[in-house]
């Protein structure tokens, strides 16, 4: 449905897209980790990171200096600082164009869900009446737009994640809605292949069912170093425990959490866990983007940037099992990253202080997906093929997208305001 959107060949599936040409980026700063950035260069060739060399000394940063093809394409990017592409551990990437429903606190998610659940009445009728492609197509931009590369869709897999989609899924995981929504809960869990995580929503809720679920799970005998838990708001002390023992992991959705139940981890709890992820959840009832999330979780609920910034990169890899190297900014990783403008803080405290709005480039496969004004002056205009002009509340940005389609079927649907987790797009 995407590729039908428009006529480009450039919507080629992402897989093919990232078997490209060489790059190498110069002069910009490379975040080594949370704490520091150097300068250096990096260099890419078929869609992977080859080596980072700092610059101007040529010393090699933790890689082996690699010989770029001949007709390798050169970027400057002196004043920028240069991230590992952003991993969104949860999203339900049809649902953001929907505003925040729900007139909570509620004592549950099940409680939110029959109160908001009303399909043949506004918003809900003509959100779910617009194609599904085209509503996930949004959800990718949504994450594309604040620098995540890499996003898991809590709900089945989709065909179009395969065919010229602006972020790359994580296809390889098991399953279930959650115990209240889900079917089949031990079988799904038994049916996960050792090494891949199996991930449902879980503890969604301040009462006492919601409390309970995690003992439950391990009664099923569904819990372990592959289970993953989306929400977990009602463990208590002895469940955050159990999950420790039993070395599962934990994604984290703050503002969904406190929009929906008045309630969400507290930083003592978010800190405790070894391996935990954040997650944006979708603009049902989060506060908008991944970046807002950051932001959120640093300024109102006190977790360190340092903490947030692995929740988003190494962390979230390691809770999603993923192994191209995906959060990280080394050899061989695939060449996933995010380009903001350097002003002299540490890279986690960059994130966290910022919007959408200082996100000014990113790569995909080691292809460019994104680009502001100013930062696809410095591309060859051979990379530039394909992207589309973007509004978002009036910045502009140039995506690998078919936006002209994408904007003209959702305004058939729901008239000619179109909101992107809570943002004002148009061509």
């Amino acid at each position: 449905m995407l590729a039908d959107l428009t006529q480009s060949e450039e919507t080629s599936s992402l897989g093919d897209e990232a078997v490209g040409g060489a790059l190498r980026l110069i002069r910009g700063r490379v975040a080594l980790n949370a704490r520091e950035a150097v300068q250096a260069d990096i260099e890419i060739e078929d869609g992977h990171i080859r080596s980072v060399v700092e610059f101007p000394s040529g010393r090699e940063v933790g890689t082996t200096s690699h010989r770029l093809a001949d007709n390798s394409e050169t970027v400057d990017l002196t004043g920028c600082l240069i991230l590992p592409g952003l991993v969104n551990a949860h999203d339900h990437l049809e649902f953001n164009l929907f505003p925040r429903l729900g007139h909570g606190p509620y004592t549950s998610v099940t409680e939110w869900a029959n109160d908001i659940y009303q399909p043949d009445r506004s918003p809900i009728r003509e959100h779910i009446a617009a194609p599904k492609p085209v509503r996930l197509g949004w959800g990718a931009l949504k994450n594309l737009l604040c620098g995540v590369t890499t996003v898991c869709h809590h709900n089945p897999y989709e065909e179009v994640f395969d065919s010229g989609f602006p972020v790359r899924v994580v296809k390889r995981f098991g399953w279930t809605h959650s115990l209240s929504f889900g079917t089949g809960v031990a079988q799904a869990f038994r049916k996960t292949p050792t090494g891949l995580p199996f991930i449902l929503h879980l503890g969604e809720g301040t009462d006492a069912r919601s409390q309970e679920e995690i003992f439950l799970l391990d009664r099923m005998g569904a819990l372990d170093s592959r289970t993953v838990i989306v929400h977990g708001v009602g463990l208590d002390s002895a469940g955050h425990e159990l999950v420790h023992k039993r070395g599962a992991a934990l994604v984290w959705c703050p503002t969904s959490n406190f929009f929906t139940l008045g309630k969400t981890l507290e930083a003592r709890a978010v800190g405790r866990h070894q391996r935990i992820a954040l997650g944006s959840d979708s603009a049902l009832t989060a506060q908008g983007d991944l970046l807002d999330e950051l932001r959120a979780a640093h300024e109102h609920f006190q977790v360190s940037s340092e903490l947030l910034y692995a929740m988003v990169t190494t962390g979230a890899a390691d809770v999603l099992r993923l192994g191209e190297g995906e959060g990280s900014l080394r050899k061989w990783a695939t060449a996933d990253l995010t380009v903001l403008k350097w002003r002299g803080d540490s890279p986690a405290d960059s994130l966290v202080q910022a919007s959408f709005k200082e996100i000014h480039a990113v790569i995909v496969g080691g292809r460019l997906a994104l680009a502001s004004p100013q930062l696809a002056e410095r591309w060859p205009k051979s990379a530039l093929n394909g992207l589309a002009c973007l509004l978002v509340e009036g910045t502009e940005r140039w995506v690998r997208a078919p936006v002209e389609g994408l904007i003209k079927v959702s305004k058939a649907y729901l008239g000619e305001s179109i909101r992107l987790a809570g943002k004002q797009v148009s061509a």
